[in-house]
């Protein structure tokens, strides 16, 4: 939500001109915490703002935490089966 919420009120510079999806807030916020795999937004636009930049930056590694947590938590229910 705080992805969304951030991005949602600045306008990101498009990686190539006239490339790429169009920008949406939520897709991006997204994007960035799908450490696997893509929806096409984190290529295809950068922040030029430092602060939304480091935003990305803490989006993704919480992606990559979150992923660790549920796999762990899918291998641990696997094996007491």
């Amino acid at each position: 939500m705080l992805g969304t919420l951030c991005f949602g009120t600045h306008s990101p510079n498009p990686a190539q001109r006239g490339k790429g999806a169009r920008f949406q807030p939520l897709v991006h916020t997204l994007d960035l915490l799908m450490p696997i795999g893509g929806l096409g937004q984190r290529t295809a636009w950068y922040w030029s703002n430092d602060s939304l930049q480091w935003l990305a930056y803490l989006l993704i590694a919480f992606g990559w935490v979150l992923t660790t947590a549920v796999i762990a938590g899918a291998t641990r229910t696997l094996q007491k089966n």
